[in-house]
């Protein structure tokens, strides 16, 4: 006998880093910090947010539930959206992608649907507009993402599990900086041979992770493609990856389009690494919230179902 679907459904999406350096619009980790997206079926059309808090989500999550109904071939219904969790806005950190990945995974659950996590990964893809945030929340790890060049669809993603032997390092300045700007102000043409080391260090940062060789991650990172026009944005944030290096870090990076930055490190000296990176932003005024984060390896997951 089929189960009736839930009325109500808790997702837990984690927050992630992309571009992970030349890897733009690529390269994506997720990292164990999280949002939980909570929905509950009504008899409206469209979302209602459930605290004044949530309203600013609700445009997000009409466009993911209207996506997810078409693709999904089933009958529209409204919801209830609450949303709780760790993940800050606007920092470089995917919150974004908790909220559509959240909202489609939640629906997937409410409606009975069948769609998979594969096909979970090509609609958020689809919403958020490339895949380097969307694929990792949606099924955890390193996560190298490809689209097709002409639709923007997603082709494939290959993801990698990283283990406890590495710590993600993010600091995040009490500073927002939205996507939609940190887009505006990339140039339309770059040299030529900027482009070629910005691959040669995206391919380098690849390989160091698949193969688990992580010390060969020191010094790896080396773009051109949108960290010089998107870190001078954010007072100290140059100076705050450098620090991080300086005090131990292989490697780090500008996540996302800022304004946090992370620095991957070993654990024992992660805590070094945070107040070292602090101390960057401090040094120019900006107060910071030092995270010392794992991979997650296992993407979003429902922790709630309410019959």
């Amino acid at each position: 006998m089929k189960r009736k679907p839930p009325h109500r459904v808790t997702v837990r999406v984690p927050g992630s880093t992309s571009n992970c350096g030349a890897g733009f619009d690529t390269l994506g980790l997720a990292l164990t910090i999280y949002n939980d997206i909570t929905l509950t079926r009504g008899d409206w059309r469209g979302a209602q947010a459930a605290t004044q808090g949530e309203a600013a989500g609700l445009d997000m999550a009409d466009e993911a539930s209207r996506l997810f109904f078409v693709r999904a071939g089933v009958e529209e219904f409204g919801f209830e959206l609450s949303i709780t969790g760790n993940v800050p806005v606007s920092r470089g950190l995917g919150s974004s992608v908790t909220l559509r990945a959240g909202v489609v995974a939640a629906l997937n659950e409410l409606a009975g649907a069948r769609l998979t996590k594969d096909d979970l990964c090509k609609l958020v893809t689809q919403l958020e507009g490339h895949p380097d945030n969307a694929t990792p929340a949606v099924i955890g790890g390193f996560c190298v993402a490809r689209c097709d060049p002409h639709t923007g669809e997603l082709l494939g993603v290959l993801r990698q599990p990283i283990g406890r032997d590495l710590c993600f390092v993010v600091v995040a300045p009490n500073q927002e900086l939205e996507t939609k700007k940190a887009r505006g102000i990339l140039p339309k043409e770059i040299p030529y041979f900027d482009a070629i080391k910005s691959v040669n260090s995206a391919a380098y940062v690849v390989a160091a992770i698949v193969s688990g060789e992580y010390d060969r991650l020191r010094d790896a990172v080396c773009d051109y493609l949108h960290e010089p026009y998107r870190l001078p944005l954010i007072p100290g944030a140059k100076s705050a990856i450098e620090a991080g290096v300086k005090a131990g870090a292989l490697t780090g990076w500008l996540s996302g389009s800022g304004s946090s930055v992370l620095c991957v490190a070993r654990p024992w000296v992660a805590a070094r690494v945070g107040r070292a990176m602090a101390g960057a932003f401090t040094a120019h005024r900006l107060p910071a919230t030092v995270h010392l984060l794992r991979a997650d390896n296992s993407g979003l997951r429902v922790v709630k179902r309410v019959f």
